[in-house]
């Protein structure tokens, strides 16, 4: 992954619980560097061993860390120079994420070596969509609560009201998550 996952992962530490905290889960995962290049791509071992030493460090459960980075992660991109992707990739959240693969193919332009996750979806009425989830490599598993994060964090960046319902899970042995999405207030 990318020093821009780790870093935001290390802002989400910070502003939620506090410096000290992020200093003992670095020293917890190994981690000595100082920052991370937010250019550079990591092994994504990394990224997992910091949420691992997050979950026992703040005592928190994966799920509920990875929510809570997940709606962390569309703030954090939006203050630091990614916002305006937001703006081009829709106006609404419905819009946002049926061009969310577009949008992840502009991102790739920046960051050559990214592998992005996959998301492809079947509208089923003006509100209500199937959200096919691919997380881009095979090792990316786990992360079905970072995207919920994700699309609560999008649905308070585009003020409208949504509900999930997480329909079908890797970890239940299915080859790729599936969630049913309804946009409750649309433009």
């Amino acid at each position: 992954m990318y020093g821009l996952v780790n870093a935001a992962v290390e802002d989400f530490v910070c502003t939620s619980f506090g410096r000290e905290q992020w200093e003992t889960i670095k020293q917890k995962a190994g981690v000595t560097q100082e920052a991370f290049n937010r250019m550079e791509s990591y092994p994504d071992e990394l990224t997992y061993r910091l949420v691992e030493a997050a979950c026992a460090v703040l005592r928190v459960t994966p799920t509920d860390a990875l929510r809570g980075f997940g709606e962390h992660w569309v703030k954090y991109t939006g203050r630091e120079g990614y916002g305006d992707l937001f703006d081009l990739a829709g106006r609404s959240l419905k819009e946002f994420l049926l061009n969310l693969d577009n949008m992840h193919t502009r991102v790739g332009m920046s960051f050559s070596r990214l592998k992005p996750p996959s998301f492809r979806f079947d509208v089923l009425d003006d509100e209500t969509m199937r959200m096919h989830y691919h997380p881009g490599l095979p090792t990316r598993t786990g992360l079905c609560p970072m995207v919920e994060g994700l699309l609560t964090g999008l649905s308070r960046h585009f003020k409208q009201e949504l509900t999930m319902e997480h329909v079908a899970c890797q970890q239940q042995g299915a080859d790729h998550c599936e969630w049913i999405i309804t946009v409750l207030d649309h433009e």
